[in-house]
């Protein structure tokens, strides 16, 4: 079968992938630290300070608007950083966005529960649209993206009509234009038709959520008119099962959404992330991301060449 890939993406992939190869995987670090980033805060909550880390094109303008995306990472509420998805940020700043890598509170730095992720989320989207002419970003086109739990955030601001942060401008829209949803947990209550949850899990879930998980659950809340979206899941997922990946996928299309699913057979969680499997499929969700965002007018396109897959 023969896939389509820019001819600048493909050769730049594997130039990438020669030279991470050479370097062992290493933990993401926290707090991170991001060569080349303008760090500014987004939110205040008490005494905690939450970040942003920008990277923006090579000689970008306030002046000239560019699209955004914004990456949650993942780390099931509990922990993880910003640093997940540095290499896909870089990457996408280079091909003329402003990417930006969000902090948010997390129970084992903050004591939080998976509702205030949700709210910090929102914040960050609306703390990006309300500084958009300063960041030099069009306000109308920002991506929500993320992995995992991270994942389950950029769903969530998309669908998800509660945990707005009290005392924030409602008049500044907290939903993105579009998502990107890598491994994400979109079902997180049960229902008619739906996956069956392994042992203890929902009792889990609910001392994780901190709300009704049915307000918490992106599938539950799905309805006509939710962003387009694309999703990158392995099929050998155990952590969040790809068969949730799939009733998702299915609702968003049965109510009228765009929605792409892109299954990796014999992949596990945490499957795309940049230094796993040699790269391999840390280069193909990103080239298969580019490609999705070329098609949302958000970047442009490229010379093709035919690659066999």
């Amino acid at each position: 079968m023969k896939t389509k890939y820019p001819k600048f993406l493909f050769l730049s992939l594997l130039v990438m992938l020669a030279l991470s190869c050479l370097a062992p995987l290493s933990a993401f670090t926290y707090p991170p630290e991001i060569e080349k980033a303008t760090v500014e805060v987004y939110k205040t909550v008490g005494d905690v300070e939450l970040k942003v880390w920008i990277l923006t094109p090579e000689e970008h303008k306030a002046a000239n608007p560019v699209p955004a995306i914004v990456f949650y990472f993942g780390g099931g509420w509990r922990g993880g950083s910003p640093e997940q998805f540095e290499e896909q940020a870089k990457y996408l700043a280079g091909r003329g966005m402003v990417a930006i890598l969000v902090d948010y509170r997390v129970s084992s730095r903050h004591g939080t529960l998976a509702n205030v992720c949700v709210s910090d989320a929102k914040s960050a989207i609306r703390w990006v649209r309300k500084n958009a002419s300063r960041l030099g970003v069009d306000p109308d086109r920002i991506v929500a993206a993320g992995g995992s739990a991270g994942g389950h955030l950029a769903a969530a601001v998309a669908t998800l009509p509660m945990y707005d942060e009290p005392g924030e401008d409602l008049s500044v829209g907290s939903v993105p234009n579009a998502t990107a949803l890598f491994n994400p947990a979109t079902v997180l209550a049960p229902g008619p038709g739906l996956p069956e949850f392994p042992e203890g899990k929902l009792e889990d879930l609910k001392k994780r959520m901190g709300a009704k998980l049915e307000t918490m659950s992106p599938y539950h809340n799905v309805k006509k008119g939710i962003v387009p979206t694309i999703i990158f899941h392995g099929a050998n997922d155990t952590t969040v099962p790809y068969a949730t990946a799939e009733v998702f996928y299915k609702k968003m299309k049965q109510s009228g959404n765009r929605c792409e699913l892109v299954a990796y057979k014999g992949a596990g969680h945490g499957f795309f992330n940049h230094g796993r499997n040699n790269n391999k499929y840390y280069a193909d969700t990103l080239a298969r991301l580019d490609a999705f965002l070329v098609t949302l007018g958000y970047l442009d396109s490229l010379p093709e060449v035919d690659h066999l897959k």
